[in-house]
């Protein structure tokens, strides 16, 4: 009896510790990747470059991160989970440390490009591994909101961690070598840490394979879904900073400081729904907070730059949650041994349209002269998120997909 109640604590410690190993590498690549908007405009005087220029610190390692994404998604099911991530893992370290040694802008993009792959081999397999330590799809969305929430908090940490190093004197690329020093420790984590065993796929996981999940209706549903969120929330953090120019309200800190807003406001609600989401119902509650989100955004048109810079900022609270529980539900809808692959394929379309939306709302702002062109152009993704969203709390066409696996993937671990 001791001895099976031994081996139930030293189990629950290690899924513990596996939830905590997922949750630093979220936390540790949301301090890069959301730390360029505080990065470019140094690039831009260190280097003489133009926006477009400057902005490949954000757009190659995006694409970087959608090619491996659904080129390489299918290395978690295939390998393990364990492999998949210290491959990764070695690649984003190695790629983030070499920038000590360099000082040419082509040189931090070919390893900002390195690093995206990393990025997009670990994080499939982390996504997988929340699969395999979590016994429902409501317990797998709530975890998912816990990761998304330290992404969130790591999105706080590295601009910090930016504005520390310039006002020391020292260069912004040390972000990266600290990311890098962050990894080895994870990596050594990853070693000497148990996974669960790996589950029998019943496809041979393989690019084709994904290519074929690719025409499955459910996975479409969610990576349109998941598209048209990642363009609305992007629009936020690439240009919001440019719509607060305008603002004449009596509070001269509030454009300011409402990136860092939007950003607490994020990584706090998605703390808090993990918790909520136990309690209300995953449909009704997307259908509620696009419905905010949407209100925000008509709301900073219809207002201007003085209601923006206290609506777009809060935007974030309602942000908090739509990204991990409709990635979550996108991967619960396939098997467990084929979560590398349904997450390498979402993540492939999160990368293309973080890297697309900010382009194309650009490109609209500049045709029709002005910034607020392009939060017209967001507002009609954000509408076209709630009417998804709607449909969805009063069809809910996944409820039995959901419940089909989850019971499949119940019985096989039994």
């Amino acid at each position: 009896m001791s001895m099976e109640r031994g081996t139930g604590v030293s189990d629950a410690r290690n899924t513990t510790l596996l939830k905590g190993l997922t949750c630093l590498m979220f936390m540790m690549f949301a301090m890069t990747s959301d730390a360029v908007g505080s990065i470019i405009p140094h690039l831009i005087k260190e280097f003489g470059l133009s926006l477009t220029a400057a902005g490949t610190f954000h757009y190659v390692p995006m694409a970087a991160i959608a090619f491996g994404a659904i080129v390489l998604g299918f290395m978690a099911d295939k390998l393990g989970r364990r492999r998949t991530i210290v491959i990764g893992l070695i690649l984003y370290g190695v790629s983030s440390a070499l920038f000590a040694f360099g000082s040419g802008f082509s040189y931090f993009v070919a390893l900002l490009a390195f690093s995206g792959l990393g990025v997009a081999i670990f994080k499939t397999g982390a996504l997988a591994l929340v699969g395999d330590v979590t016994k429902s799809a409501d317990e797998h969305a709530s975890l998912m909101n816990t990761v998304e929430g330290f992404f969130a908090t790591g999105a706080i940490i590295g601009p910090a961690v930016v504005a520390t190093l310039l006002a020391a004197g020292f260069s912004w690329k040390w972000l990266y070598v600290s990311a890098a020093a962050i990894c080895a420790v994870l990596m050594a984590i990853s070693l000497l840490v148990r996974y669960p065993e790996k589950t029998a796929s019943q496809q041979q996981p393989s690019f084709t394979h994904t290519l074929k999940m690719a025409r499955d209706p459910y996975a479409l549903a969610f990576s349109a879904l998941i598209m048209l969120y990642v363009a609305v929330e992007v629009a936020i953090y690439v240009w919001m900073p440019t719509y607060l120019d305008g603002y004449k309200g009596g509070l001269a800190w509030l454009p300011i400081y409402a990136l860092t807003i939007f950003f607490v406001l994020r990584a706090v609600g998605r703390f808090l729904g993990a918790w909520l989401i136990t309690f209300v119902p995953w449909t009704m509650m997307l259908a509620i907070f696009s419905a905010a989100i949407l209100g925000c955004f008509a709301g900073a048109l219809v207002g201007g730059p003085n209601l923006g810079a206290v609506l777009l900022p809060l935007s974030g609270l309602f942000m908090s949650v739509m990204y991990p529980t409709l990635n979550s539900k996108g991967i619960s809808c396939f098997r467990k041994a084929e979560h590398g692959s349904a997450a390498g394929l979402i993540l492939f379309f999160t990368a293309v349209s973080a890297a697309a939306g900010p382009l194309a709302m650009g490109a609209v702002s500049d045709t029709f002269g002005g910034v607020q062109y392009g939060f017209w152009l967001a507002t009609g993704f954000a509408a076209l998120l709630f009417a998804g969203l709607f449909a969805n709390l009063l069809l809910d066409p996944a409820k039995r997909r959901l419940q089909e696996f989850e019971r499949l993937d119940a019985a096989v671990s039994h």
